[in-house]
């Protein structure tokens, strides 16, 4: 049996993929901030948990530290951990970027940087980190979100050129809006004085709420993919886009250039 590490899967889609690779044969090591927010998980078949904070090295130290003694050999590291964050830049709070920046991009260092030297020990390896469709386009009230989606991309790809010669792989998937606790839990900023401002935010929150509640079958097609990826990794550094919507706005920012797009967006969201 092959062992997949997954961050943040106490719930939401990180908790339906650790689940559906259990089902097929994967040994699971399903990390969360406390166990008792993956209480659902402990005692399933093929999955163990472990508390692991993605912003902390030394709380990433000390669950390595357990499960390379549990486990003899790691095959694959998905970071899935991620928090969203929609806000005017003029509204931001510094401890909401702190925090964003900390989970969506540091986080997925921190992990990778420590789990590098098993791949290496073992001469194998395979990061898939999840991105999204905001690592590759850009959209309004996503300027941090997407940052550090952007980050996560950059990061990635550089990555990858460094671990080549030890048989270490890494993938990014990005992927649009998928019925979860994801959109539920996004922060927003507060309602100000400007109007302009109030009127844009219930704007992008509509838009995506019934985005999101449209795209029933995405999130099965992601937790299949990130399966097949798992498998057969690339022995390259290779992005995957799922879903029609993470296609289409990819191929349309591709081939329209920014100007364009831009326009688009605007008549789009602004009109």
């Amino acid at each position: 049996m092959k062992n997949v590490i997954i961050t943040g899967a106490s719930g939401g889609i990180g908790k339906e993929i650790a689940l559906h690779f259990a089902e097929n044969g994967w040994n699971v090591i399903a990390t969360m901030l406390c166990l008792e927010h993956g209480k659902e998980l402990q005692g399933i078949k093929n999955i163990s948990c472990y508390v692991l904070d993605v912003t902390s090295t030394e709380s990433i130290a000390t669950a390595k530290k357990k499960i390379v003694e549990d486990f003899k050999t790691i095959d694959v590291v998905i970071n899935n951990a991620g928090v969203g964050y929609r806000s005017f830049v003029e509204l931001a709070e510094d401890d909401e970027i702190n925090n964003i920046v900390d989970i969506n991009w540091l986080g997925v260092v921190k992990v990778c940087r420590a789990f590098i030297p098993v791949f290496r020990a073992q001469k194998r390896g395979h990061f898939i980190n999840i991105s999204s469709i905001a690592g590759l386009v850009n959209l309004p009230l996503g300027s941090f979100y997407h940052a550090t989606k952007h980050a996560v991309e950059s990061f990635s790809e550089c990555m990858a050129y460094e671990l080549i010669d030890f048989n270490i792989s890494v993938s990014t998937m990005q992927f649009g809006n998928t019925p979860s606790n994801f959109q539920k839990n996004v922060v927003k900023s507060e309602h100000s004085s400007l109007v302009s401002y109030n009127v844009l935010m219930d704007k992008i929150s509509l838009i995506l709420k019934n985005k999101t509640a449209k795209n029933t079958d995405l999130k099965p097609l992601i937790i299949r993919e990130l399966l097949k990826i798992a498998e057969n990794p690339p022995k390259n550094f290779k992005r995957y886009t799922i879903g029609f919507d993470a296609n289409s706005l990819s191929i349309l920012r591709s081939k329209m250039g920014y100007r364009l797009f831009g326009r688009l967006i605007r008549q789009s969201v602004l009109k």
